[in-house]
């Protein structure tokens, strides 16, 4: 009997993880459907899919995030499948199951698995009844502040606050004593209702300089899990990722051989099926403890994908056809190290505020063993209603050192202009003795970047990066010819000098590494 093949599938998302997912399904013949907002109607994804329908105006809650427009456009289409993508729907349970009540495949696990996990202290429990390791925490979410009492009294400070039920480190406050925990447990609490709907908070102890770890798990319908080995997570702002590598530098094969079983423990806690990650926080003596789940695919799944072969996409389309998988744990084979940066648009110098605005010319790095997924183009806006990130850079190479100079190497070629990026800390990381050391943690960002670090452009060097803009941004929106331009009224604005500068002008790359020669 032959297996059975999709069609046609959603994809219930935007940006870079709407254009991947994009690229997947028309290697293996299958049709796509992009959705887009009034914000994202010029969107690469718009035009990459077979076909594109409107959801609604800017506000994702009004786009992205409405169900019954989502679903609306799926039967229109006459789609066989649903892919989330990341963020937005794509952890939520009722989605799923509206998704599997209308007859419609959802390429991702069982609502009652994101359900489970979804909920952190449920999560939490849930893993520990089959032997799991966690962090110390509270059983349930905190009512009033007079619940926190008895964990602090027990435990100590500092402590976590956390979303019962999120994750991307919103509604997450660091509380050092009594004093702070009022007004951290408030905001906590506003920014969860924010950002999830739902304000319940719990707390975990708060682990001193542990590293983020986590793996990558596959679970098909018929009850084999596997794991695709590690992510170092650690290189984080305001608790979200910038950096990732694989293989993290710190684990011997014992160790990793523990935690990756212990994923696959987890992700059968609740019988999970689809692609899944299991999160760890790994102390300084390299004890492990489970952190959360995250029920979908990740943003930093590439990775893994450099490292074992396996388009993961794929991998989920065949497991939402109950397809068994292809290979076994032993059959995994890892070659080399992988690096991801994520390139948002963010002022470094303003603790990393989003940059809006249009960008004006964008071009990529390219070479063997660099991969660049983005999912705009010159000319595309950065506007407040969604996530700031322009694109996920990811490198390749046989070992890390070298991975490294070849991520080096990227960041400096990737021109983008007409809003700031984080670039420039990307390099900082890079180019940072602890880091080629493997000697970080999750503070990396908090106790070594600063923006008095970035050296600045001198007079001269700032003209001639107005003339360099100038010709950039003219050729980019209007084609007109270069002798147009008068360099003596070119003039470059504050969002363009920082990445013009880090992409552009030789001198400047060389007093950078001049300057963190001298730290």
């Amino acid at each position: 009997m032959p297996e059975r093949r999709l069609q046609k599938i959603l994809i219930a998302n935007r940006g870079e993880i709407a254009v991947r997912i994009i690229r997947t399904c028309h290697e293996m013949g299958i049709r796509t459907v992009a959705v887009f907002s009034d914000a994202d109607r010029s969107m690469p994804h718009v035009s990459k899919a077979d076909e594109a329908y409107y959801l609604g105006p800017s506000p994702s809650r009004e786009s992205y995030l409405a169900i019954d427009k989502i679903l609306s456009v799926a039967r229109q289409a006459h789609v066989d499948a649903i892919h989330p993508g990341y963020g937005f729907l794509s952890e939520n349970p009722d989605f799923a199951q509206r998704v599997f009540d209308a007859g419609i495949i959802f390429i991702g696990p069982r609502p009652e698995s994101i359900r489970a996990m979804g909920d952190k202290t449920e999560a939490r429990k849930l893993v520990a009844r089959s032997g799991v390791p966690i962090v110390p925490g509270t059983e349930q979410p905190l009512t009033s502040l007079g619940d926190a009492d008895e964990f602090c009294g027990r435990h100590g400070f500092p402590i976590l606050l956390k979303a019962a039920a999120g994750g991307g480190g919103k509604g997450m406050r660091v509380v050092h004593s009594t004093q702070e925990f009022a007004a951290s447990f408030k905001s906590a609490q506003s920014e969860a209702r924010s950002a999830f709907g739902d304000p319940r908070i719990y707390i975990e102890k708060y682990l001193d300089a542990p590293r983020h770890v986590e793996f990558q798990i596959l679970s098909d319908t018929h009850g084999t899990t596997i794991h695709l080995g590690e992510r170092e997570c650690s290189i984080q702002r305001r608790h979200q990722k910038v950096i990732e590598e694989t293989p993290c530098v710190i684990l011997d094969d014992a160790l990793r051989h523990r935690m990756g079983e212990t994923a696959i423990k987890a992700a059968q806690a609740c019988q999970y099926q689809n692609a899944g990650t299991i999160e760890f926080l790994l102390d300084r003596d390299k004890n492990f403890y489970f952190l959360e789940m995250n029920t979908r695919l990740q943003v930093e799944h590439p990775i893994t994908e450099m490292r074992t072969g396996i388009d993961l996409v794929a991998q989920q389309i065949d497991i939402a056809l109950g397809h068994h998988l292809s290979f076994t744990q032993s059959d995994i084979t890892w070659r080399g190290h992988a690096i991801e940066c994520r390139i948002y648009a963010e002022d470094c110098e303003d603790n990393f505020y989003p940059s809006t605005g249009r960008i004006t010319h964008l071009k990529p790095p390219g070479g063997f063993g660099v991969r660049d997924e983005r999912g705009v183009d010159s000319g595309a806006e950065i506007s407040v209603y969604y996530d700031s990130m322009i694109a996920k850079l990811v490198v390749w190479a046989n070992s890390r050192a070298e991975a490294i100079e070849r991520m080096k190497r990227a960041l400096r070629e990737y021109e983008i202009l007409g809003v700031k990026t984080n670039i420039p800390v990307c390099i900082f990381v890079m180019e940072h003795q602890k880091f080629l050391q493997g000697d970080y943690d999750t503070h990396f960002l908090s106790t070594h970047f600063s923006p008095a670090i970035l050296p600045r452009l001198s007079e001269d060097e700032r003209k001639a990066a107005a003339i360099v803009c100038a010709l950039l941004t003219d050729r980019t929106t209007n084609g007109r010819s270069i002798g147009s331009i008068n360099p003596s009224a070119a003039s470059m604005n504050s969002r363009t000098e920082q990445n013009l500068s880090y992409s552009s002008s030789s001198k400047w790359k060389q007093r950078r590494r001049d300057t963190m020669r001298t730290r």
